[in-house]
């Protein structure tokens, strides 16, 4: 059974006094609408539109209604796996940079009613929001106001289509319980057949405050994502981390979508004057559209939990991407993906140890605000010292040694965020020792560490903007989870295949299919030169569990390929380490092959560095047999690559060629083209 102790003193009082004053807030706070969006914490993006067909990330513009086309398009198999994984609610890509939208909008013909989907009569944004409706999710609108098809995109005329589409979207379609403004706007287009570069003051252009008035007027509660807000601002990344300390209060008024130093403010600031806090947005694939060529590339469990830890786990809500395929469903290994997270997320929290643990404070506020509330499951009862002590603790006592490994705390922060540091302890014949710290907590704070066994712990709340407010403190004992191996090739073909732990044993193939544990077991590095798939798992002897598969498609190896560059440091560029990077004062990289080759595509990998710069944003490839003749078989743009800088694959029409050059016709921010890896496609 649970049991609590308090000072004598303050235990005496309690007898006889009232409930005792709540803490005054430190502002900034939340609204209304704020509170109510904190508690969802996980829902999902659907990204599905025009890119969907055209195999793009970000349409150029001229793209046909003709294109979009889905087979089997089912927005309910959507709203029933995003219920299964736990997310509260779905937020659907309403119309992208290209400007084709989903419902039949009376603005545009760039729609779904010139489609041969549903022979023109259909409306998916309707659709969704049936299928939401009927799992009982919440229904989200995302809404780009950069258009590459409107012709009056950069004038004023499209403020105002932009704000009749809007009206639309909060009008026709039921409560909206987040509309989504991407903050990629202005830059090259079709813009109604001009194909030209238009560029925008992304500060007043789009007056916001006059679109966002107009959302509060239709959609009251709804709440408004951008770069800065007004209500809930990007993460600044779209990996799906927040930070170790992670502030919901912003200088609002100073940040705004598209400047160019937004990530100073990624973190959000102890003075912030607004609340402002963050959503942590992240695909379950590298790309946030369907491409064929990554149904491999869904991301692991592991990797799933680790955003789930640095999202939710660091004060931001977690907005995780399905790209939908084109046959209009969520693919099967996206599925399978999500619904591993929603397991593991169960089993990590399935017991709380705290519910069973004695609870001493160093003092509580008295009547109402005692230690109590600290693990009674209900967010709006707290624990709170009195004002002017700012350092507390709490003390958590098992009654017997027991074995944990998270730590889970919630401010009560509809009063404000306050806590700067904190730290956990456990008793070791009768001393403390550390066992983790933090700085920031929020909403929740989850740390992870290894397993410690203790009887008694302690939280210590060593500083903050005031007095400690504390919902809630939960104390767990998550499994362990099997990383897959990391898989590595040397520029000459020797691959190499690393356990994350030296007792695990590991096992792989090389013929495509999944390995299987006690069958063909790695012993040491093995040639491949050749374009091969290498599949491998580690197998874990004392449990008997198996990871998920690893793997590596890798193709020509690149040990007799030469750079030709009288700079020694552009062999970076096809050194096979992801983390080197050269960078080209010429703005190109031309490589000998050393043989003709059947080129069907290439790759490119921007440099992977904590400061990066050079990414190549438009490139051309030329081609050559002879190292002097040159054709260009290419040319494009890197859609997304300041935001999203992964790995860049470009397949094309086969060509014989000896020799290859990559060129930055123009790179993110005007800086020398930069390569962390350069590859090609033979098969």
């Amino acid at each position: 059974m649970k049991k609590y102790a308090w000072p004598l003193l303050a235990l005496g009082l309690s007898f006889c006094a009232e409930k005792a004053a709540p803490p005054e807030p430190i502002l900034p706070i939340p609204t209304e609408r704020q509170i109510a969006w904190q508690e969802l914490q996980f829902y999902g993006f659907v990204h599905f539109n025009m890119n969907t067909f055209s195999d793009r990330e970000w349409g150029f513009g001229d793209e046909k209604p003709e294109q979009f086309n889905p087979t089997a398009l089912d927005a309910r198999q959507w709203a029933r796996i995003a219920k299964e994984a736990g997310m509260k609610g779905l937020i659907i890509t309403a119309k992208h940079h290209d400007g084709f939208v989903l419902w039949p909008s009376k603005y545009t013909e760039h729609s779904v009613k010139n489609s041969p989907w549903r022979d023109g009569k259909g409306d998916l944004i309707q659709e969704f929001v049936d299928a939401c409706r009927e799992y009982g999710l919440k229904v989200g609108i995302y809404y780009s106001p950069w258009d590459r098809n409107h012709p009056d995109y950069g004038k004023p005329e499209y403020i105002t289509y932009m704000r009749n589409q809007l009206t639309e979207l909060l009008t026709n379609y039921g409560e909206i319980y987040e509309v989504w403004f991407d903050g990629a706007n202005g830059g090259t287009g079709w813009y109604g057949g001009a194909n030209e570069e238009r560029k925008v003051d992304k500060f007043s252009y789009y007056d916001w405050p006059t679109t966002q008035a107009l959302v509060r007027e239709l959609q009251p509660n709804a709440m408004m994502f951008s770069d800065a807000g007004p209500d809930v601002r990007w993460v600044g990344n779209e990996h799906g981390f927040a930070y170790e300390t992670t502030w919901s209060n912003l200088m609002r008024d100073s940040v705004y979508a598209g400047m160019q130093d937004f990530d100073r403010w990624a973190t959000g600031q102890e003075n912030g004057t607004h609340w402002v806090p963050t959503e942590s947005d992240v695909s379950i694939r590298p790309g946030w559209y369907y491409h064929a060529y990554e149904d491999h590339k869904v991301k692991t469990l592991p990797e799933l939990m680790e955003i789930y830890y640095k999202s939710i786990g660091q004060n931001s809500s977690l907005l995780i991407n399905f790209p939908v395929d084109t046959r209009g469903l969520i693919h099967e290994k996206d599925e399978e993906a999500i619904l591993k997270m929603a397991a593991k997320i169960k089993e990590d929290f399935a017991v709380n140890l705290a519910t069973e643990a004695t609870f001493t404070a160093s003092s509580d506020r008295g009547k109402g605000y005692k230690a109590e509330n600290l693990s009674d499951g209900d967010f709006n009862t707290y624990w709170t010292i009195p004002d002017g002590e700012m350092q507390a603790s709490v003390e958590l006592d098992f009654g017997k040694s027991v074995s944990f490994n998270r730590l889970l705390i919630q401010e009560f922060v509809n009063l404000g965020q306050r806590v700067k540091a904190f730290s956990l302890e456990k008793e070791v014949n009768g001393n403390w020792e550390k066992i983790a710290e933090g700085t920031t907590i929020g909403y929740k704070r989850i740390l992870r560490f290894s397993d410690t066994k203790a009887q008694k712990i302690r939280i210590n709340f060593l500083d903050g903007k005031g007095i400690p407010v504390i919902s809630e403190i939960g104390v767990y004992s998550a499994p362990a989870l099997l990383f897959p191996p990391k898989i590595t090739r040397t520029p000459a073909g020797k691959v190499s295949i690393e356990a994350p732990e030296s007792d695990l044993e590991i096992y792989f193939t090389t013929d495509g299919s999944t390995p299987k544990s006690g069958e063909n077991a790695y012993l040491g590095e093995f040639e491949v030169v050749q374009p091969t798939t290498v599949h491998a798992i580690v197998f874990d002897p004392k449990s008997g569990k198996s990871s998920d598969p690893a793997r590596m498609d890798f193709d020509l190896a690149k040990g007799s390929w030469k750079v030709m560059s009288s700079d020694s440091l552009a062999i970076r560029a096809i050194d096979e380490r992801p983390n080197s990077y050269w960078t080209s004062k010429t703005n190109d990289l031309t490589i000998d092959l050393s043989q003709e080759v059947d080129l069907k595509g290439f790759i490119y990998l921007p440099m992977q560095a904590r400061y990066p710069t050079g990414y190549i944003a438009e490139y051309a490839l030329e081609v050559s047999n002879d190292g002097k003749n040159w054709i260009q078989i290419a040319r494009g743009e890197f859609a997304n690559i300041q935001n999203s800088p992964i790995e860049q694959m470009i397949r094309l029409d086969v060509v014989k060629a000896r020799f290859a050059k990559l060129k930055a016709l123009r790179t993110t921010d005007g800086n020398p083209a930069t390569y962390g890896e350069f590859g090609i496609i033979t098969r």
